[in-house]
């Protein structure tokens, strides 16, 4: 249901209310400011006055009191500022995490569809604007209200009838906010989205840069960019013009007032004296600033609400389905797909058909069969990663969806084919998150296990190498490595590998293939393969075409069988034919 914008910005101040103390010190000092405007208007008066009747004794105090407004005001204007600054700089930091917290818990199918440039800006750009609405919109809509509030009264105080011409413009400044508040949102969605595009560009060239230089593709990726970046000028250019607009406008509209209150004034101050007459006036010229001030909150409040909606879309999206309750020190290892069929939001054919097939406790199953079967999809259910619609997969006679998330995924080892590094030393991205705690002795053994550790102390650091982002500095056969040390310190029962081995040279592969025989021994493991050297020894194969298993058996059973293996293993090895 779409939510109005008070509903939203009613939930935005919910962020404010736990530093509810420093924001009501900040309204404290922001009261102080605004109560000195309207008594600098009644010192003018007293000056006027007291020049007028030719009296010294107030000439000497009255310069005196006319400073000590002046640091009056200052101070208030500093502990307004210092206190609501502190409030918006914990605003922004707990939305960030909150954010940030929410993308950890959101289901693989949120990523799949949604473009990493929002999501990053959403931390970045976003969040700055609703930090604007919450704490600067508000320091302006209280502090320069408050100011507007005295300056009328005093103006209603020196003579209501006059003032009554502010009340009659009222109206034409409400339908003015009205306007522009609509028009404001709408070009802020765009600005938003424009962000959006400019953090995702430069994050795929950042990422892909070599590719791009390989190919050439500079020209056309700052083609993009300057596209992306030429849409946000012509919006942002369309905020800040319909911004102006409306401060000219309204400028206009109270300049009127003033011209007709000036006209009025002299007609019906004719018997006030000379600083009364100038007091007033000096008051309600004041009173622009102030209302100038309050249209542009509302510009950062229309930003901010914006902003604010597309946080709370975030913060309000379904997190990972997590209803089991089951939960195993460690689980036996026997695995069994009933029937499981599986298709993919928003796609009408299924990724996976009726699949089932067992897997006991230590067997080494291989999938294998062309690119886009569903090779990938099938051991993604198993983390649970997708949820799928028909059947059940049983891990040890239980449904893999009456485990609690986390326990179930701690029973699995998972090495990808696109392997994930982070910006930190060896040891650390191999005894990363739950691994954290792992001895220096047991990451070393990871590390020899997959072998890895030849290359590790050939770094100057050793372990303690920074290797850079996603491990740039790593050649592809270092990274596959250091990812299968990974799963080896994990130690799970459970462990799935897909294309494990294909970023390895011969060499490395013919290593690795010996670890990884002596560790599949106690554990299930799922081997995702396009050489098929690589699975012949496993226990079972699995030809996966369209979603559907069309071949099992062994590697010497489905070369029999003369099928669809028979006709891969031919064509990756034509010379045994």
């Amino acid at each position: 249901m779409q939510k109005t914008n008070l509903e939203i910005y009613k939930r935005l101040l919910i962020y404010v209310k736990p530093h509810q103390k420093f924001f009501f010190i900040s309204i404290l000092g922001f009261l102080i400011y605004s109560v000195t405007q309207p008594l600098f208007a009644q010192m003018i008066q007293e000056i006027i006055d007291t020049l007028q009747a030719k009296s010294h004794e107030k000439l000497y105090y009255l310069p005196l009191l006319f400073s000590g407004l002046i640091i009056v005001r200052g101070i208030g204007s500093y502990i307004g500022n210092y206190f609501l600054a502190r409030v918006s700089s914990n605003v922004i930091h707990t939305l960030r995490c909150e954010i940030f917290e929410k993308y950890t818990q959101l289901p693989t199918a949120h990523f799949d569809s949604n473009n990493s440039g929002y999501m990053i800006s959403r931390i970045t750009h976003n969040v700055n604007q609703v930090a604007n609405a919450t704490t600067d919109a508000v320091r302006k809509v209280v502090q320069e209200g408050l100011t507007a509030v005295g300056l009328l009264g005093y103006l209603f105080y020196m003579d209501w009838r006059l003032s009554l011409i502010f009340l009659a413009i009222m109206p034409v400044i409400a339908w003015l906010v009205r306007y522009v508040s609509k028009r404001l949102r709408m070009l802020s969605k765009k600005i938003q989205s424009s962000i959006g595009d400019m953090t995702h560009i430069t994050s795929e060239f950042v990422n892909g840069h070599r590719v791009v230089r390989s190919y050439g593709g500079e020209n056309y990726e700052c083609k993009r960019f300057v596209e992306s970046s030429e849409h946000n000028r012509k919006q942002s250019m369309k905020l800040n013009s319909t911004e102006s607009i409306n401060s000219q406008v309204m400028q206009l509209v109270i300049a009127i007032a003033l011209a007709i209150l000036m006209y009025a004034a002299l007609f019906f101050m004719e018997q006030a004296s000379v600083g009364s007459f100038v007091a007033y006036l000096t008051a309600a010229f004041l009173l622009p600033r102030p209302i100038r001030q309050l249209s542009d909150a509302n510009s950062d409040i229309q930003r901010g609400i914006v902003a604010a909606e597309s946080l709370f879309n975030v913060l309000d999206e379904a997190t990972e389905i997590d209803d089991g309750d089951y939960n195993v020190a460690r689980c036996h290892g026997d695995l069994e797909f009933k029937h499981v069929t599986f298709r993919y939001e928003g796609t009408e054919e299924p990724a996976l058909t009726d699949i089932s097939f067992t897997a006991k406790a230590g067997e080494t199953i291989a999938l294998v069969g062309a690119s886009g079967g569903g090779k990938s999809t099938l051991v993604n259910l198993v983390s649970r990663f997708y949820r799928y619609e028909k059947g059940e997969i049983l891990l040890d006679g239980i449904n893999i969806n009456d485990y609690q998330l986390a326990n179930l995924r701690s029973q699995i080892a998972l090495v990808n084919q696109q392997v994930t590094l982070f910006n930190d030393t060896i040891a650390n991205n191999i005894a990363y998150g739950a691994l954290a705690g792992a001895s220096r002795e047991a990451t070393t053994q990871a590390a020899k296990d997959a072998y890895a550790i030849e290359f590790i102390n050939k770094f100057e650091k050793g372990l303690d190498t920074e290797i850079g982002e996603n491990g740039v500095k790593l050649s592809g056969g270092q990274r596959q490595r250091l990812a299968l040390a990974r799963a080896l310190l994990k130690d799970a029962p459970l462990l799935i590998l897909d294309e494990a081995t294909s970023a390895l040279d011969t060499e490395s592969e013919r290593y690795i293939q010996a670890a990884l025989q002596k560790v599949m021994g106690n554990r299930t493991t799922l081997v995702i393969a396009h050489r098929l050297s690589t699975i012949e020894k496993a226990d079972k194969i699995l030809v996966i075409d369209a979603g559907q298993i069309v071949e099992e058996g062994s590697h010497a059973e489905l070369l029999a069988k003369n099928g669809v293996y028979s006709r891969l293993h031919t064509i990756q090895f034509p010379d045994n034919f």
